[in-house]
């Protein structure tokens, strides 16, 4: 199986809601790294799994979507707490529907929120 990979980098804001979960109750920022996995067994006629620079493309548009937003206030998380689970299913969500490799056969989204801890969601296609 071929897996390709691309990060990115951005900040965005957020507080939880829901809990008592002390400091992250109120409005705080994360530096968050995101990285997109495609995985999946064929390769194409010019030997790639997917194009690169149409993942780099809607990948980067993604992130331009979500940086320095406050993620309370988009319609993606109505409803929603902003945890970082329900951002990697939302970000898993939202890239597979514009990534239109034929044999990519699995999008994984890996998210860091810090050094220290990250969340990934999969989605099989």
């Amino acid at each position: 199986m071929y897996t390709l990979a691309v990060r990115r980098d951005f900040i965005a804001r957020h507080y939880l809601i829901g809990g008592d979960w002390g400091p992250e109750n109120f409005p705080n920022s994360h530096h968050y790294v995101l990285e997109l996995q495609l995985a999946g067994e064929e390769l194409d006629r010019h030997g790639y799994l997917v194009d690169i620079v149409d993942v780099e493309k809607h990948l980067d548009a993604t992130v331009a979507y979500f940086k320095e937003q406050m993620l309370n206030d988009l319609p993606e998380f109505s409803g929603l707490n902003p945890s970082i689970e329900h951002f990697a299913r939302i970000l898993a969500f939202r890239l597979s529907k514009v990534i239109a490799a034929k044999n990519v056969t699995n999008l994984k989204i890996q998210l860091w929120e810090n050094d220290i801890a990250w969340v990934s969601y999969s989605l099989d296609r």
